[in-house]
């Protein structure tokens, strides 16, 4: 299977996840509303989270799967079957002991997490209750990420990408008898969604298992050791967990930052949200794709294969991101309007984020771009420079962030992230390049500059169409003209784009044609 095509069923399972998270909110947002309740499960479901982007995600994709790769490629499948074991078999262990502990001194955690709870002793045992149903969850996308590890390093996909859509399948079915038995709003609500989060982590772990079973694979745990290949895995994964520590803590500030002014942390949220699709969609499908696919290559002793797979992510990255973060740009008022805007979300919340937006898409090459170089560094066993690189990036988002905010408010945050991205993904690069992992070849650069061109050809029949729209609809905004709007933009856009694309020589008919039914 080739590796566009790869792409193509990781983004589209990323995708499908996205669109059902939406779903998922909309109902939570019907079932729970922004009472105590809510802010309870919300504290309770982000726990655990916390821990598994700490842990679970960073940490075994860029530690676990090139090791795998090594004992596959290099020795044998059954010395990769038994360093899959030993690792799920350590990290089982380290996840029960947590849960223990967590379950234990829940209380404590959530004054740590939640103090301002304390106040309000009914809504702290509440969220008490509902972390302790949640925090298992913890364990079963754990497990989750090892297992997918081992699948994505296998070659095949699929289930592993469609994993996270189970979840909000579970969930939206969870919300749905929520809100049919009458529980909305109702502490009984919090109860049921935490048992839905505790079931979509077993429904998700099942589908991977079963799964690799049937790929011929059954990982059975067995008493841990701490061998040393279990060594070389926590050595290299220590750096991806404070990297992703980092990321964490920069949010945190942020946030912090933002609040400082009213309306300021909803602005940067709702932008965030959208800005993060494309973002998602490429990036994930890039990280999940490239790295074991370069590891595999790389134990093969082909270097120059290596390379050149570099080279295509960046293309497919490139083709795909640089329109959306033109679109995003120039017709971000258009593009918040037509999501958001309704009810308590009014015209002046709409002019007030809309800027954020445009902001953060002059950041989504550099963002999506990290995402294809970080692969080239993991896919070595280097887990210490991108650390470092992702440490630069912090500090300078905080120190542009507390320069700009008096002066831009929330728009300097998220320009401050901005500037970030590109310093990190340009280190990165150069880093690469200077270590002859990263050479762009003539097609790259072809298609890169065309992809450019293309979408400034479609930036402008952006700017025509909408000046036309509104000269049509008038000066009265609703709800459907700004949907409406919303729909002409994006059909236009997207013809625009492949036209002056395919004949910029970006992409080919053939190749259009099939990326449309693969869509």
């Amino acid at each position: 299977m080739s590796l566009l095509r790869n792409f193509a069923t990781v983004g589209s399972a990323t995708a499908a996840s996205r669109v059902l998270g939406f779903v998922r909110d909309m109902l939570m947002a019907a079932a729970l509303g922004t009472g105590p309740v809510a802010d309870a499960f919300f504290v309770a479901f982000r726990f655990p989270n916390l821990f598994r982007r700490l842990f679970a995600e960073g940490a075994f994709n860029s530690a676990f799967i090139p090791l795998f790769a090594r004992k596959l490629e290099g020795e044998s499948e059954d010395a990769a079957r038994q360093f899959a074991i030993e690792a799920l078999s350590g990290l089982l262990l380290a996840l029960l002991v947590l849960t223990a502990v967590a379950e234990v001194a829940m209380p404590l955690l959530m004054f740590v997490l939640a103090p301002g709870f304390y106040k309000d002793p009914d809504k702290f045992d509440l969220a008490v209750m509902l972390t302790r149903v949640c925090f298992p969850y913890l364990t079963f996308v754990s497990m989750l990420a090892l297992v997918s590890g081992v699948l994505n390093a296998l070659g095949r996909f699929a289930v592993a990408a469609f994993a996270p859509v189970l979840l909000n399948v579970v969930l939206i079915a969870t919300l749905t008898l929520v809100v049919a038995l009458g529980y909305a709003n109702t502490p009984a609500a919090g109860y049921w969604l935490s048992g839905g989060v505790f079931l979509g982590g077993v429904v998700q772990l099942a589908a991977v298992v079963y799964e690799l079973y049937r790929s011929g694979w059954v990982l059975i745990p067995q008493r841990p050791r701490y061998t040393e290949g279990v060594r070389r895995l926590v050595r290299l994964s220590i750096p991806a967990v404070i990297a992703g520590g980092i990321t964490q803590i920069n949010i945190v500030i942020g946030t912090m930052i933002a609040s400082m002014a009213a309306g300021a942390v909803s602005y940067l949220y709702y932008a965030d949200r959208v800005y993060q699709l494309p973002l998602g969609i490429v990036g994930i499908a890039i990280g999940v794709v490239l790295l074991p696919d370069l590891s595999r290559r790389l134990r093969a002793g082909n270097e120059e294969a290596a390379s050149g797979q570099q080279n295509r992510a960046l293309e497919f990255a490139m083709v795909l991101t640089l329109p959306a973060a033109a679109a995003l740009f120039t017709v971000s008022g258009p593009i918040i309007a037509g999501l958001f805007e309704r009810g308590a979300f009014d015209a002046a919340a709409t002019a007030r984020t809309a800027p954020a937006l445009a902001a953060f898409a002059l950041g989504l090459p550099a963002f999506v771009m990290i995402k294809v170089f970080s692969p080239g560094f993991f896919a070595r066993e280097d887990t210490r420079t991108p650390m470092w690189f992702a440490a630069i990036n912090a500090i300078i988002n905080v120190v542009l962030s507390l320069a700009l905010f008096p002066f831009l408010q929330h728009i300097g945050i998220a320009l401050a992230t901005t500037v970030g991205g590109w310093v990190n993904a340009t280190l990165l690069g150069l880093t690469l390049y200077r270590r002859k992992h990263f050479l762009p070849d003539e097609r790259l650069r072809r298609r890169t500059t065309g992809a450019a061109a293309a979408s400034g050809a479609m930036v402008m029949a952006l700017i025509v169409s909408s000046v036309i729209f509104a000269v049509w609809a008038g000066e009265t905004a609703s709800l459907a003209g700004n949907i409406l709007h919303l729909a002409v933009l994006t059909v236009v856009g997207l013809a625009a784009y492949a036209a002056a694309a395919v004949m910029l020589g970006v992409i080919s008919r053939a190749e259009l044609t099939g990326f449309v039914r693969r869509g």
